[in-house]
């Protein structure tokens, strides 16, 4: 018979972490061996439980979800690690993956669902819920969109009037960008407007947005 998937809960709200192990231990193929009410007691529940995954929540009094997530994985042959929230924000989701989380779920999700996104990651298939697969693809794709735009709109421009964007992007004053690019104060106030009607922008903060949207920094 295959040994159950262990696993560690790992949430500050007690109530939370009693229906977690209440639902999951009646799981087939599952059985919660530990708990864990922070992030900084994750690696102790860690080392007495051995567990194969954990569940995570990412807000936390004393460490956060994503820290204890990014410390865990630093170890050696760690558990896999599913991160259940409520705060479902585009930054926490990129952080807790890079952090090497192998799922993303919501604490709305079914329990059924849960159950068996533990079995999956387990087995070694990342998961993540319907309504994050679908926000990452859209975050994607407005990014895809808005390079295109930057791009085309950036083309019309000369070698110069690029580099002037670039040192724009960067932060630079006129009178740095003149020194940068061997430039006269008032060559580079020229460049600076005709950027800004060739672009059809208002500021310069404008110039910088579309140059990180071409990538050009």
């Amino acid at each position: 018979m295959t040994p159950p998937v262990r696993v560690l809960v790992v949430d500050d709200d007690a109530l939370v972490r009693a229906g977690l192990t209440m639902m999951l231990d009646g799981a087939p193929g599952l059985a919660v061996v530990g708990e864990a009410d922070d992030g900084d007691k994750v690696p102790a529940a860690t080392d007495a439980h051995h567990p194969d995954v954990v569940l995570m929540d990412l807000r936390m009094p004393r460490v956060d979800g994503i820290t204890a997530t990014r410390r865990l994985r630093a170890r050696p042959r760690p558990p896999e690690i599913i991160v259940l929230t409520t705060f479902d924000t585009d930054e926490n989701i990129l952080h807790a993956l890079r952090a090497g989380a192998s799922g993303f779920l919501l604490k709305d999700t079914p329990p059924a669902r849960i159950a068996e996104a533990i079995r999956q990651v387990a087995a070694g298939e990342p998961i993540l819920s319907p309504r994050i697969t679908r926000r990452l693809m859209d975050r994607v794709s407005v990014q895809a969109g808005a390079y295109a735009r930057a791009t085309a709109v950036l083309a019309g421009l000369s070698p110069r009037e690029r580099d002037v964007v670039v040192a724009i992007a960067r932060g630079r004053s006129n009178a740095e960008i003149g020194a940068e690019l061997d430039m006269t104060l008032a060559t580079v106030k020229t460049h600076v407007s005709h950027v800004l009607t060739k672009l059809g922008l208002d500021n310069r903060t404008q110039i910088a947005l579309l140059a990180h949207d071409a990538g050009l920094v």
